[in-house]
């Protein structure tokens, strides 16, 4: 079992950084970046100023990012333990996904604003 914990600090700019303790400070793990199962080169581990603190910088190639939604996961490359995984949604199909939404959001609120004005009305001195 992994006792590493990778702990998301930001996705940015196209990369996602995170910062991984539980490691031997003279050894950092080996981690892999996979999505669909296929590995992704440029992950880098950094030594930070505290023992056994590492930083963890991992690129997102641009052409993976296409309609849908994309799941990158971050696993320990010797035993396979995912640390970290994390998704990026985007295209026409979760436009329309938010729109349908929204649309449910603005009935339900219009039925509360009838409902909170007939009770209104009702209960006037």
């Amino acid at each position: 079992m992994t006792a590493y914990t990778l702990t998301k600090t930001r996705l940015t700019a196209g990369t996602y950084e995170g910062v991984l303790t539980g490691a031997r400070p003279d050894a950092p793990p080996a981690l892999t970046l996979t999505h669909q199962s296929m590995p992704i080169a440029g992950l880098e581990v950094i030594p930070l100023a505290e023992p056994g603190h590492f930083g963890v910088r991992a690129p997102i190639p641009a052409d993976l990012i296409s309609d849908g939604v994309q799941t990158f996961v971050i696993a320990d490359a010797e035993t396979g333990a995912t640390l970290d995984s994390f998704a990026i949604l985007a295209g026409e199909a979760l436009s329309e996904d938010i729109r349908a939404e929204m649309e449910l959001l603005r009935s339900e609120l219009e039925l509360l604003k009838r409902a909170f004005r007939r009770h209104c009305t009702e209960t006037a001195v």
